[in-house]
């Protein structure tokens, strides 16, 4: 049976003291299974859609927990492979106020970053599938990573699958020689739907738009002129009071036009964690089953909503995220 969404990275273990402690005042930890991709579908599976996720465990205890964890929240694990190679980890202390939080990585010889392009039948994995998600994540990971994603990427063109991008670019990544900015614009020539803004645009194509209103409507023309397959553009734009307070707002370009949510406000933030991804999250879901405007602001309060959330998953539901929508952000207990 295919899904209707397919996702490809890393399988990351989060370690983190717990509350808003330090490392050195604290002598546990808490864990939580993410990764960019996970995230969005972690949080598309809580809202019932059927997702696949595709990648690599390690074959041990851990990538056994990882599996059923992903499993627990109803995500398809065919297309997981295990290998001799640990799982990936990242470790975050957790600010508050005027502290910021502080993330150390330990992945880049993980089990995701040794995948190979064999290990993955993408004629199969991709069957049945209307919209496949990526980031720029992955192929700053490893060299087969990216290679892996390409061939991804070519077939899910050829069967005329939607394709939506985050193009992060992370430049504590990408340690294998190849430049990031080069393979992310050969990459997004092969997607459809563009999750990400000005920086994004400037790092891909090396230019130098503002991020206001106009910059954002240039950058997005420019985009698309360069990348004719790029058809929608949809941006969060997050505003940081402190580290304990934020305001969330999406945009849009889609056929020369050019529309916007309101600002959403977020006071006390509990977890900023997974919050582009639950954006791209609810932009997809909000693309199957709504228009662009109204989809736009189902990402705008999927991730607002997800600031309230403890660890890299958003686990509310569509109907959660539509009252928050609605205009239903008083925070009332429903009895």
């Amino acid at each position: 049976m295919g899904s209707r969404i397919v996702t490809f990275g890393e399988v990351i273990m989060r370690l983190s003291p717990p509350g808003n402690k330090t490392m050195r005042q604290s002598h546990e930890m808490e864990f939580f299974f993410g990764g960019t991709e996970l995230n969005v579908a972690s949080s598309l599976a809580v809202m019932n859609c059927e997702v696949r996720h595709i990648s690599n465990v390690s074959d041990d205890f851990v990538g056994e927990s990882a599996v059923s964890f992903m499993k627990s929240v109803g995500i398809d694990t065919s297309f997981i492979n295990k290998t001799e190679h640990p799982l990936g980890l990242y470790f975050l202390e957790v600010g508050s106020s005027v502290r910021a939080s502080r993330i150390a990585y330990n992945r880049l010889n993980g089990s995701f970053a040794n995948i190979k392009t064999e290990q993955v039948d993408w004629e199969k994995a991709l069957e049945g599938c209307e919209y496949f998600h990526w980031t720029g994540i992955s192929p700053g990971i490893s060299e087969s990573a990216y290679e892996t994603l390409k061939e991804g990427l070519q077939t899910a063109r050829k069967m005329g699958i939607h394709i939506t991008t985050d193009p992060a670019y992370r430049s504590n990544l990408w340690k294998y020689g190849k430049s990031g900015n080069e393979i992310l614009k050969e990459l997004v020539s092969y997607s459809t739907i563009f999750i990400g803004g000005v920086n994004e645009i400037n790092e891909i194509l090396g230019t130098q738009f503002s991020s206001d209103q106009e910059g954002f409507i240039e950058a997005c023309t420019i985009l698309q002129q360069q990348i004719p397959s790029i058809h929608k553009v949809f941006d969060k734009i997050r505003i940081g009071v402190n580290a304990s307070s934020q305001q969330t707002q999406g945009r849009a370009w889609v056929n020369d036009t050019f529309f916007e949510t309101d600002l959403l406000e977020v006071n006390p933030v509990v977890d900023r964690i997974g919050t582009g991804d639950a954006f791209a999250a609810g932009l997809i879901y909000g693309l199957l089953h709504f228009d662009d405007e109204k989809a736009l602001k189902f990402a705008n309060a999927a991730c607002a909503i997800k600031h309230t959330i403890l660890g890299d998953i958003n686990y509310c539901s569509a109907e959660d995220i539509m009252e928050v929508m609605n205009g239903n952000s008083g925070g009332r207990i429903k009895r």
